[in-house]
């Protein structure tokens, strides 16, 4: 075993520790819930909810901001593969401009867990309060901490990008593929040079609208 393969091992025992203590006690269906998109000034906020085997754990997963985005792409599609149940929702952003970016990204991680077909035995989020009769914990930095936050958070990284560039398609200009959306110097001098979209959330966008 390669010192690689041997500190992936290591970080999946790691990452799968409250896991373990639901599956010692015989609960296997373990969902995690995280988002992506809080940030940025443009485009939804995209939560994903996925319940992965005990048996068939993947190395390599981890928070989806420290992986290349090359390897979240790849990690995607063995997560989408292996996955016991998975469900991903998207908010945009004419919603969050209404209700709030936290009110959004909740409604987000409600969405995501009620797309379940699976009922979990326990649902893990990020730092995230929800409605639900589902016994559930909210882990503050869940998504470095528990192995299907982890997951989750790649699903909706992932599924968020995607989005991104294919809104890049239609303003190229606005360089939405390399900033996905977040406040880059690049993309505010876009907003000033061509102006503001309606994908764009104007709420994040008081300054430069004068209000």
């Amino acid at each position: 075993m390669g010192k690689r393969e041997e500190a992936q091992k290591e970080k999946l025992h790691i990452m799968t520790e409250y896991e373990r203590a639901h599956w010692a006690n015989g609960q296997f269906l373990i969902a995690g819930l995280d988002e992506a998109g809080r940030g940025p000034l443009a485009g939804p906020v995209v939560a994903a909810c996925v319940i992965m085997p005990k048996d068939d754990l993947i190395l390599g997963i981890d928070d989806s901001k420290k992986i290349s985005e090359k390897r979240r792409e790849a990690l995607y599609d063995i997560i989408i593969e292996k996955a016991i149940d998975y469900s991903v929702s998207v908010v945009d952003n004419k919603i969050i401009d209404e209700i709030n970016i936290l009110n959004a990204a909740r409604m987000a991680f409600e969405k995501a867990l009620s797309g379940l077909k699976t009922v979990p035995d326990h649902v893990y989020t990020d730092a995230m309060d929800i409605k639900t009769t589902l016994p559930y914990t909210s882990l503050i930095k869940g998504d470095a901490k528990v192995y299907t936050i982890a997951a989750a958070s790649i699903l909706a990284k992932v599924t968020r990008d995607r989005i991104m560039r294919e809104i890049d398609k239609t303003y190229p200009q606005y360089l939405f593929a390399k900033h996905k959306g977040y406040g880059t110097k690049a993309h505010y001098d876009a907003i000033r040079e061509y102006g503001i979209l309606d994908i764009h959330r104007k709420t994040f966008l008081k300054k430069i609208l004068g209000e």
